[in-house]
């Protein structure tokens, strides 16, 4: 679990406008929920249009790199999947595992194919390694580059090596949720959404050091306490815009299995 420390437990990503404020916490939340209401309205809105004048919405070329490469990462489910288990289990056992309406142990979760597919569009797919918002040398799907990679600025990488660094940087994540979730049952969509910071800020930068108040929520069960302490956007020592964006996101993933991009609304 080492690697989940390392680059980026200097980053002061707990710094946001709401540590320490639970009236900010309740503001980022409710401004979630706004947001969230005036998509559900544009929605529909382009439902009703697209019927009406019969057209479907274009894609940019970022959003069809995007997908496609989603595709190639779907794949992957085959290797990632819960853990199963050869020894006999009671059916009525079995039902109550698979059945997604209730909250499961983080042990028997992985990542989802609607959280890889968001994750691909927050990361982006960057096939020649270049550094990071803070600096750091990076290349895929969000890969911190490792002394192992034997990877400098300006290499190239093939589209079977970024698939091979997304599946080893997921289970390490999943792992780091599994740690810090400890015992806290979860819905997959919650998972999900502590996955994305594990992925994105480390295990380091979530432990209880660095963040008590998402600590302290988790050993409360406190479901929504926990959505409050999902707005990570410091990188650097400085706001960044786009963490902004994805904690949003992440937030309305914990909140409401909701993984549409913000920033297409």
């Amino acid at each position: 679990m080492s690697e989940l420390d390392k680059p980026l437990d200097n980053e002061n990503w707990t710094a946001t406008p709401h540590a320490g404020d639970q009236k900010g916490a309740k503001k980022f939340l409710n401004r979630i929920r706004r947001h969230r209401r005036h998509r559900t309205e544009l929605k529909r809105a382009r439902q009703a249009a697209q019927q009406v004048f019969g057209t479907k919405p274009k894609f940019s070329t970022r959003k069809r790199a995007t997908l496609m490469m989603g595709a190639g990462a779907m794949s992957l489910a085959a290797f990632t999947g819960p853990p199963t288990s050869t020894s006999t289990t009671d059916p009525q056992m079995i039902s109550t595992v698979q059945n997604d309406d209730i909250r499961k142990p983080a042990a028997l979760l992985k990542a989802s194919d609607d959280f890889k597919q968001a994750l691909i569009e927050e990361e982006g797919v960057r096939y020649t390694v270049y550094r990071d918002v803070a600096g750091y040398p990076t290349v895929g799907v969000g890969h911190l580059i490792t002394p192992q990679d034997n990877l400098r600025i300006g290499d190239r990488v093939s589209e079977e090596q970024v698939l091979e660094f997304l599946e080893h940087d997921l289970e390490i994540a999943e792992r780091g949720v599994r740690t810090l979730a400890s015992e806290l049952p979860l819905f997959q969509h919650e998972f999900d959404a502590l996955l994305d910071l594990v992925y994105n800020v480390g295990l380091g930068n979530a432990s209880e050091g660095k963040s008590p108040r998402l600590n302290a929520a988790i050993a409360d069960a406190d479901y929504e306490g926990i959505a409050a302490e999902l707005d990570y956007t410091h990188a650097g020592g400085k706001v960044a815009r786009g963490l902004e964006f994805r904690s949003e996101r992440r937030a309305q993933i914990f909140m409401d299995a909701t993984y549409e991009n913000p920033r297409e609304i």
